[in-house]
């Protein structure tokens, strides 16, 4: 080990140019070791900062593993204590009681030796002629308590500085070996730990990870082929509707999902297009916004309808209406196979056979009915140009075994089989006779297919009927039935009716005037004032509205053959009001019919029922729109 330099103490008295000049040597080192050691204790507080963090890192870490690696944890815990103990402190203390002395003593060294400084120029200022011993004795007193005090400050100066030399080795290798001796101990403790514990957990960890590694290999591996795979198809996948020449169209689904893009109003007469994504949960129509988490519920298809409409010149848009006939969503698809296939999902979802055991089954059997139908032609203008008299346009209905609605008798009385016979064929609009076209195109005098005669003025002779009441209807269809002992079989009627337009796009009615009388019913055309078909009010046998959607009303009419029995049919019509007062009107009909050969009857039944000026029965409660309609106001040709 190499000497140690040191200042003299015997030369502080004399305090000679000599030893100031190795005093500042002394002096630089002392500054020179207080920077260094301010810096290593930064780096020596970092460290342990970094072993403490690394502890509470290892105790968060035992906590997350259920106390997996607690030995763990105890090792760094005693290491960060260690090093705060043995490396961190005792820099700490030689900075604070060995750096902290030299300097104050400095201080004190400085200005003693100022005033030494001072009192000797005083000494020597002494005048020489006019001597005062008095004074000369207190300035040599002053000057010598003023060496004394100098030479006191020194010696505590250099023996702070030569002892300096020394524990500054020392405090430089205190921290040095408190920090050896923790890592040691740490590596040891950690050593025995791990070799006697840990090296089967670690051996197998190692090996879990290789395979995971390897089957993420194979993965990726595979993921690339498939990618391959699916980015080498044909471009027209890209293209929407790109199988409109022959899409592969699956009507038997029960559930469907995908984007529509959904028309709501944002004005008094703007609307907006949002694509969304929907999908049927059940009985149920939902729709999803990108970035949540569920659905929400739109519409509920349960006995609802849907039917293609054409919609601000978009293409393949389809109507879902709910069953009060209130309420209604527009929605567009994306293709012709999307559009035919959520038409044919919505409609099997909303005859309830999701309910049902084997729902597939039931909706492969419904559909392959329908399916064997002849396409009707809807369009009245269309059927004048290639209809014969007296055809009709039919398909087939589809068989079903549930009602159609939810206030019939229970199922078990009267089964729909015994109601309507599976496959009877359903009539979606009433062709005018021939002869009546040819009258209107000759322009000349009319004559009524139905017997009516006429007046002078054109009108038909109906001055003495006690009834007249009309309504704006739409023909929705007819069909034969088995039965009229009950009003069910209107309601089945108009299930089917309403299952077959849905199933084959028909979604235009045309629009009649519907005239009750206390003799008959007539359908009329709103144009030509034509009477298209005429039922006689006494072979009436049953008539109903819908309970749900109450401008649906039907009735049933029976006619006459020559074998004696009446063949039956149901017609189902769609009114402007509610079907309620169609059924009060036929019901008040039938009731002056069957009372005109009983003079008491009829009068008793006119004191029951307001009469008008002229003496002929009158409903209450009718609508500003029927009363125009009276006077001649028409509506166009409405679309469903």
């Amino acid at each position: 080990m190499p000497a140690v330099d040191k200042l003299l103490l015997e030369e502080a008295l004399q305090d000679s140019p000599q030893t100031r000049s190795l005093l500042s040597v002394f002096e630089e080192d002392a500054g020179t070791l207080t920077d260094y050691t301010n810096q290593l204790h930064q780096t020596m507080q970092r460290v342990y900062g970094a072993q403490n963090e690394m502890c509470l890192a290892t105790q968060q870490l035992s906590r997350q593993l259920l106390a997996y690696e607690k030995q763990l944890n105890v090792l760094h815990t005693e290491l960060a204590k260690h090093l705060a103990d043995n490396m961190v402190l005792p820099l700490i203390q030689f900075r604070e009681k060995d750096l902290t002395e030299v300097s104050t003593l400095k201080d004190l060294f400085l200005i003693a030796s100022n005033e030494h400084d001072l009192s000797m120029a005083k000494y020597s200022r002494l005048p020489k002629k006019r001597e005062n011993e008095k004074v000369k004795a207190e300035v040599a007193k002053e000057v010598a308590s003023t060496r004394r005090k100098q030479h006191l400050s020194s010696l505590q100066y250099y023996c702070a500085l030569n002892a300096l030399q020394y524990r500054k080795r020392i405090a430089m290798l205190d921290p040095i070996l408190g920090y050896a001796e923790g890592q040691i101990s740490f590596l040891k403790k950690g050593s025995e730990i791990f070799s006697k514990k840990m090296d089967g957990v670690i051996s197998s960890m190692s090996s879990m990870i290789r395979r995971i590694q390897g089957e993420l290999d194979a993965e990726a591996e595979s993921m690339r082929i498939s990618q391959h795979e699916l980015l080498s198809v044909s471009d027209s996948v890209y293209v929407p509707d790109y199988d409109v020449a022959s899409p592969n169209i699956n009507r038997n689904l029960i559930q469907k999902a995908g984007y529509l893009n959904m028309r709501s109003k944002t004005g008094l007469v703007t609307t907006s297009w949002e694509r969304l994504y929907f999908f049927t949960q059940g009985g149920n129509l939902m729709c999803q916004h990108r970035g949540e988490v569920a659905g929400g519920l739109i519409q509920d298809l349960d006995n609802c309808s849907v039917m293609a409409v054409d919609c601000e010149d978009r293409r393949y848009c389809f109507q879902i209406t709910s069953p009060s006939g209130k309420s209604n969503i527009i929605l567009q698809a994306e293709g012709k196979r999307e559009y035919e296939e959520w038409i044919s999902a919505i409609n099997n979802i909303s005859r309830q056979i999701y309910l049902t055991d084997n729902p597939e089954a039931v909706a492969i059997k419904l559909n392959q009915t329908a399916l064997q139908a002849v396409t009707p032609i809807t369009s009245f203008e269309k059927k004048t140009e290639t209809a014969q008299p007296g055809e009709s346009i039919k398909v087939t209905a589809p068989q079903s075994a549930t009602s159609g609605s939810a206030t019939e008798e229970p199922l078990h009385e009267c089964e729909p089989e015994q109601l309507i016979a599976p496959g009877t064929p359903i009539q979606f609009d009433i062709v005018l006779p021939a002869t009546e076209f040819q009258d209107q195109n000759r322009g000349s005098r009319r004559t009524n297919p139905f017997g009516e005669s006429e007046n002078k003025d054109g009108s038909v002779a109906d001055e003495g009927l006690l009834l007249q009441q009309m309504f704006v209807v739409r023909f929705l269809g007819s069909m034969a039935v088995k039965s009229s002992s009950t009003n069910k079989v209107i309601y089945e009627a108009m299930r089917q009716v309403l299952a077959a337009r849905a199933i084959h796009n028909i979604f235009r009615m045309t629009e009649s005037h519907l005239m009750v009388t206390s003799k008959n019913i007539r359908l009329i055309d709103p144009q030509t004032q034509v009477t298209r078909i005429s039922f006689d009010i006494d072979n009436i046998t049953q008539f109903a509205a819908h309970q749900e959607n109450r401008r649906l009303v039907g009735f049933v009419f029976s006619t006459p053959e020559a074998s004696g029995e009446g063949s039956l049919s149901v017609y189902v019509l769609e009114s402007n009001t509610e079907g309620e007062k169609i059924c009060n009107a036929i019901n008040l009909a039938k009731g002056i019919s069957a009372a005109q050969e009983n003079p008491e009857a009829l009068a008793l039944l006119r004191s029951s029922v307001p009469l008008s000026n002229d003496g002929k029965f009158i409903l209450l409660n009718e609508q500003t729109e029927e009363n125009g309609l009276m006077d001649g106001k028409e509506e166009p040709e409405s679309e469903a």
